[in-house]
């Protein structure tokens, strides 16, 4: 029997996931970390993008992160982000909308505020977009 590790994933409306798993990969600041069972103490910030969760089975589910924090104890990852959903439950048009709207904000560039949050925004749809294309490709296209 394969040694688990708890996971929690939390946004800031409600509990997206709660269970065990084998394996965590998270897209932290510095790049994408692999968390198993037994990992050592971390807390580091998240960037939007996605987060995998790989049971007993082998099989892993997918969510999104607009980005947050993670926090890995040795027998518990604990995932909080102002928006965290199931990667199938990704809406592309919206995606590829908030994506248009961000670039046409950034064109027009009219503050430094604007254009941080432009940024940021483009960063999520962009991440959104990729996680999409991820699940749809380990599902073998469509």
């Amino acid at each position: 029997m394969a040694m688990t590790i708890h996971v929690d994933i939390v946004s800031a409306e409600r509990e997206i996931f709660s269970g065990t798993a084998t394996m965590v990969f998270a897209p932290a600041e510095m790049g994408e970390v692999g968390i198993a069972p037994r990992h050592a103490p971390l807390l580091t910030r998240l960037v939007p993008g996605e987060v995998r969760v790989r049971d007993q089975e082998g099989r892993e589910q997918s969510f999104f992160v607009s980005g947050g924090m993670l926090e890995v104890q040795p027998h518990l990852v604990t995932i909080l982000s102002d928006t965290a959903v199931r990667a199938v439950d990704l809406d592309e048009a919206k995606a590829l909308e908030a994506k248009r709207r961000a670039e046409e904000a950034l064109h027009e560039r009219k503050g430094e505020i604007d254009y941080a949050r432009a940024r940021a925004e483009l960063a999520e749809a962009v991440a959104q977009l990729r996680t999409i294309e991820k699940l749809r490709k380990r599902r073998g296209g469509s």
